[in-house]
């Protein structure tokens, strides 16, 4: 087998049998396959392209193989849905993508399913992409299940999704948005504030984010000691919004809550640094909390990080902190470009068993809030229930909690003028297909000052 197609095999059956990550898990597959560039930038599209569109292949194999993808073997069904991207959605010739799957099948599992494979993706492969889209819309139960087909995303998105920019009276955008988690995002760098310089070409909004020269930012982050590193810009700008809701007095203490991997972590440690403020960080899992201290080796100074709940490490220090980050744990529906699997690998039952404990994360943070301070609430998922839900459900039961305008303290953060729809509240909702970010959302409360 053509070794870049074998590299994205071989990463699709991480993804199906140990809910493996793609962006993890692909880039070591190249290296140990020894990939040429034009070969790993054919494996990156092929692994990609076939699980951001996995459900809408999975449609098409059902109704050529006249049988339901929990029917067919695991292994040969991931073959499939790489032939089938292949056949529908690249150039590679079809007699190659249909040849070369019959023969992974047959050596993985057997003669017997290699002639099914076969029969399948030549039924497959005798219509054009648009008769067999035709073919599955027409069976579709609804007209968000038409939408899901055709946008390759579940239905329980689809309206999670609309109900979140109904909520800032932008429905007529949800079809953009769709387009937009469909598109691979551009690499985006950030220069730690103090230590490096952002170089062209420059993002948008973000005084520290900046596009990767020529494509490759290898080059660019090995040679900078750490100080220059891929991070979305809506991850900067979440951080860099905490940073700017107040004046920065000499001798704060800020806390990172839930700081693995360690990317607004770094940031807030090179503004903590210019400002001689303290910063301390906690991340629950080991081997996260080592990422985390890894992405702090290029700052100066000493920033502690602990490996405690965050619940517990909150109620140990009341009214210690400042400012505290709190990027909750979340279902990650707003980084769908980048995590293309986890639009199939979620379901609605997550985001009830994240819920209680974003809000535990947050009152735990606000109680451990100096009079004055100040909490910037973040999750990279736009879900009303993790989002706006969370901090009405916290701020409704205190008295001591005002909520910031976040819209204002970001919109003096930014470069350029940014595109934020208003609401009653002041938090931000960032979006892919709007700010070509991830869709982050901030809410800035602070502890009510004593006497007020």
């Amino acid at each position: 087998m053509q070794p870049a197609r074998r590299v994205a095999y071989d990463v699709l059956r991480a993804v199906s049998e140990s809910d493996a990550y793609a962006n993890l898990v692909l880039p070591s597959a190249i290296t140990a396959a020894s990939l040429s560039p034009q070969d790993a930038g054919l494996a990156t599209e092929l692994t990609y392209g076939t699980l951001r569109r996995r459900g809408t292949y999975d449609a098409i194999i059902a109704s050529a193989a006249g049988r339901t993808i929990e029917e067919i073997d695991p292994a040969v069904l991931d073959a499939l849905r790489l032939a089938t991207h292949q056949l529908l959605a690249t150039r590679v010739a079809s007699h190659a993508a249909v040849n070369e799957s019959v023969n992974l099948v047959a050596a993985e599992v057997g003669r017997g399913p290699a002639g099914f494979t076969n029969a399948v993706l030549r039924s497959i492969s005798r219509d054009t992409p648009g008769e067999w889209q035709e073919r599955i819309e027409n069976g579709a139960r609804s007209d968000d299940e038409r939408l899901g087909l055709r946008t390759a995303h579940p239905v329980w998105i689809i309206r999670a999704l609309r109900r979140s920019l109904t909520a800032e009276g932008r429905a007529d955008e949800l079809e953009s948005l769709l387009e937009a988690d469909n598109v691979s995002p551009e690499v985006t760098l950030v220069a730690l504030p103090g230590l490096a310089e952002p170089a062209e070409p420059l993002r948008p909004y973000a005084p520290t984010a900046f596009g990767s020269p020529g494509g490759d930012p290898h080059r660019v982050i090995s040679g900078s000691g750490g100080t220059i590193r891929v991070q979305d810009e809506g991850s900067q700008l979440v951080a860099l919004a905490l940073a700017a809701a107040a004046p920065i007095r000499t001798g704060e203490h800020w806390l990172d809550l839930c700081a693995g991997p360690g990317g607004k972590t770094a940031l807030l440690a090179a503004i903590a640094h210019q400002h001689d403020v303290s910063l301390e960080a906690n991340e629950v899992i080991p081997a996260r909390a080592g990422l985390v201290r890894g992405a702090l080796k290029a700052v100066p100074g000493e920033v502690v990080v602990h490996e405690q709940d965050g619940r517990e490490l909150t109620a140990a220090n009341p009214g210690r902190f400042d400012r505290i980050l709190v990027d909750a744990p979340c279902t990650g529906l707003g980084a769908l470009r980048r995590r293309p699997e986890a639009r199939w690998r979620k379901s609605p039952a997550d985001v009830a068993e994240l819920a209680p404990l974003q809000a535990q994360l947050l009152s735990g943070a606000l109680d451990a809030l100096t009079p004055g301070g100040i909490v910037a609430y973040v999750t990279c998922s736009p879900h009303l229930a993790e989002t706006s839900g969370i901090v009405s459900e916290v701020i409704r039961t205190r008295d001591d909690v005002i909520e910031l305008d976040a819209a204002a303290v970001l919109s003096g953060v930014v470069k350029s003028p940014i595109d934020l729809a208003s609401n009653d509240a002041g938090h931000v909702q960032l979006w892919p297909h709007r700010h070509g970010t991830d869709a982050m959302f901030l809410a800035l409360l602070q502890r009510k000052p004593t006497g007020e």
